[in-house]
């Protein structure tokens, strides 16, 4: 199985860029399943009703999120809907949406760190362990990770927490692609980072103005996308061996569009 997984889709320039790279990718690169990182398409905060269905149509199966998830409260409560749409496994129980799927023979899971992140959540380590322990009873062919946090000992600590158990792990949230792509050493494939999706000329898909408005005066302001200009697609694509639903083989898939 080929699965391709994409960095995190930020505002209108990810969207597009999406859109533009992804129908092609699944025909050329004759790929199975896609996973997307959705958690910044509206506009760099959340997903809309529409955005999901924009990164759907492009040809992604699951849309995984993070901490940006709760961005925009009208979509919240569509987290509880048919849409293969995850949250973090690891925000507690009486949170809406879930933080796992089946579809077919293919397991996602998304997680979230705690290493600089907002506090409330569980810890990713016991939480994975326990949704991997619930699938056990029936055990898909290929397992998915998409791991959400900041620091990259942490997302490099999960990887060899769970190498040999899963086909593939990647990191997401700080939309800067690594370098690292790799099979770890019991099968496991393996990402620091996916990167982003979104505009290229911005601080992490962001407006340079705005980003540089917080460091030099210390005073809150908001962040707005870059909507124009060259955009990055940013993904990985792994082939997982069916038989066994361990990695054989990951790349970068990195692109640039005008």
């Amino acid at each position: 199985m080929r699965v391709l997984m994409v960095g995190d889709i930020v505002g209108k320039s990810g969207r597009r860029a999406l859109t533009t790279v992804l129908p092609r990718l699944r025909r050329e690169r004759d790929i199975d399943f896609v996973v997307v990182n959705g958690e910044n398409a509206a506009g760099g905060y959340g997903l809309t009703l529409d955005t999901a269905d924009e990164i759907l149509a492009a040809g992604a199966d699951v849309i995984t999120s993070g901490n940006h998830i709760w961005d925009q409260r009208d979509f919240i409560s569509h987290l509880d809907g048919e849409m293969p749409i995850l949250r973090p496994a690891n925000y507690p129980g009486l949170a809406p949406g879930r933080g796992h799927l089946r579809l077919g023979d293919v397991a996602v899971i998304n997680i979230q760190g705690r290493v600089f992140m907002p506090e409330g959540v569980d810890s990713p380590f016991e939480i994975v362990e326990r949704v991997l322990a619930e699938l056990e009873q029936d055990p898909p062919k290929v397992t998915l990770v998409d791991f959400h946090t900041e620091a990259t000992s942490e997302q490099g600590a999960m990887g060899w927490f769970l190498d040999g158990r899963i086909s593939l792990l990647v990191g997401t949230h700080t939309h800067v692609a690594t370098a690292d792509t790799r099979v770890l050493p019991k099968g496991t494939a393996f990402v620091t980072d996916l990167g982003m999706t979104g505009p290229v000329n911005s601080v992490l898909g962001m407006k340079v103005d705005d980003v540089l408005a917080r460091f030099l005066t210390g005073l809150p302001k908001r962040l707005n996308a870059v909507e124009n200009g060259p955009a990055r697609f940013n993904s990985v694509l792994a082939e997982i061996d069916d038989s066994t639903g361990l990695a054989l083989s990951i790349e970068r898939v990195d692109e640039v569009i005008d």
